[in-house]
């Protein structure tokens, strides 16, 4: 054990009973209010998620744009597969 554990107590009669249940509760209320606010004031002002998000659509039309034959194949088995989403029509963007 640890030296921060207390050793358990050998007497029985001295043991606390298993039955009795403990109140625990830990309020984070607090603390998540403050991390929220921490991460808006690192993003700042300026953000806006609706550009990000548009910024992040194109950049997925871009990665899967001008696909050959082989790698739409490969992009369409992996669509079909569920293993990314489809998008637009189902075909990778030309």
């Amino acid at each position: 054990m640890a030296p921060h554990d207390r050793t358990p107590p050998s007497d029985a009669s001295s043991a606390p009973d298993a039955s009795e249940l403990v109140d625990f509760a830990v309020d984070l209320t607090s603390q998540e209010v403050l991390r929220r606010a921490q991460v808006m004031a690192a993003l700042g002002p300026d953000w806006d998620p609706m550009e990000v998000l548009l910024g992040e659509e194109a950049a997925y039309d871009l990665l899967y744009s001008g696909l050959d034959a082989e790698q739409q194949r490969l992009y369409d088995d992996l669509v079909a597969a569920g293993v990314l989403p489809s998008r637009g029509d189902g075909r990778a963007a030309a």
